[in-house]
């Protein structure tokens, strides 16, 4: 009976002991794997998804920087056209990827920041699913009138808004777009109203303006450079936090003593929050300095762009300080798409 009783206490103890050594072998092996996958990365091509159409701002942006951070890299990266659902289609998808490092985007303010307050229901969080890789470009908005209004400065479009309160339209590319969010802010600070006016797209938004069915806009410089250019076109004001070297001639909303604000576009690189921290930090860096390369600024800056490479740290507190700014705006406005 005592052997039978030691017999059985020893099969299972060593049972035990065996399955799990075999489970201890089992999990060193696969985070030796996991480590060495990291060592290794990058083996292969990358993919880099933008979630809007070819020859958009962070289509562009997307292949001079992915042009040069695959030297650095020894691996090509291909980019993947993602448009829809204002950016929300391609950010999504960016945030389940895998989460090998191989497939990480590039992403704007509306699908990182205003979308969250604007759709109700997102298939993604952007503050908990992906990870702030680097900030990748600031652009400005310009606020202008046409040359035939007679109006010079933001002053003088500020006065007569408040002359005619509810008689003045603006163009919008898109409800919820960054162009309309800064128009709406200006006019809630100032204490002007104005009625915005939604259009498909950006050229559309300025034929409206230079056909006289709005009286002012804020664009890309990209669309309204040439139209100043040619005297039909007078530019304002410039909406970033500072003038671009391309725009030295453009004051900023809040040097032109009208407003302290500030509604910059901007892009930034994003990956999967799951993505292992020291692949984060490699592309990362290869990121930052594809940016600083001195090709890529000039590039950039001809585009009205403004390079701003950043940390991971640094990207994630500029997204909290953007969601300070515009959440309570979005909401006072009572918007949702």
């Amino acid at each position: 009976m005592k052997n039978k009783l030691f017999t059985s206490f020893f099969t299972k103890f060593f049972g035990a002991t065996l399955v799990a050594t075999a489970v201890g072998v089992a999990s060193t092996g696969t985070a030796m794997a996991q480590t060495q996958a990291e060592a290794q990365w990058p083996n292969k091509e990358l993919k880099l998804i933008v979630p809007f159409g070819a020859g958009s701002t962070p289509d562009q942006i997307a292949r001079v920087v992915a042009n040069e951070a695959s030297k650095s890299l020894n691996q090509p990266i291909i980019i993947e056209n993602r448009p829809g659902a204002g950016g929300n289609i391609g950010t999504a998808a960016i945030a389940k990827a895998k989460p090998d490092g191989y497939t990480f985007g590039i992403s704007i303010n509306g699908p990182l920041v205003y979308n969250q307050f604007l759709y109700k229901n997102l298939s993604f969080d952007p503050n908990k699913d992906l990870y702030p890789l680097t900030l990748a470009v600031t652009q400005p908005n310009v606020i202008a009138v046409t040359a035939e209004s007679g109006i010079e400065t933001l002053a003088q479009l500020v006065e007569e808004l408040k002359q005619k309160p509810d008689s003045m339209n603006f163009a919008i590319p898109g409800t919820g777009s960054g162009s309309h969010l800064s128009q709406e802010l200006l006019l809630q600070t100032v204490g002007a109203k104005a009625q915005a006016i939604p259009y498909n797209s950006s050229p559309q938004a300025l034929n409206s303006l230079v056909a006289g069915d709005t009286q002012f806009t804020a664009l890309a410089p990209i669309a309204l450079v040439p139209l100043a250019k040619d005297g039909r076109l007078t530019l304002l004001a410039q909406t970033g936090a500072e003038r671009i070297e391309a725009l030295a001639d453009v004051p900023t909303i809040k040097e032109s003593g009208v407003a302290d604000i500030v509604g910059a576009a901007w892009s930034g690189f994003v990956i999967s929050n799951k993505v292992p921290q020291a692949i984060k930090q490699k592309l990362q860096q290869a990121l930052v300095d594809a940016l600083n390369q001195e090709e890529v600024v000039k590039t950039l800056r001809a585009q009205y762009m403004e390079p701003t490479p950043s940390t991971p740290e640094e990207f994630k507190a500029y997204m909290e300080e953007e969601k300070n700014r515009w959440e309570p705006l979005i909401k006072s406005l009572n918007l949702s798409l």
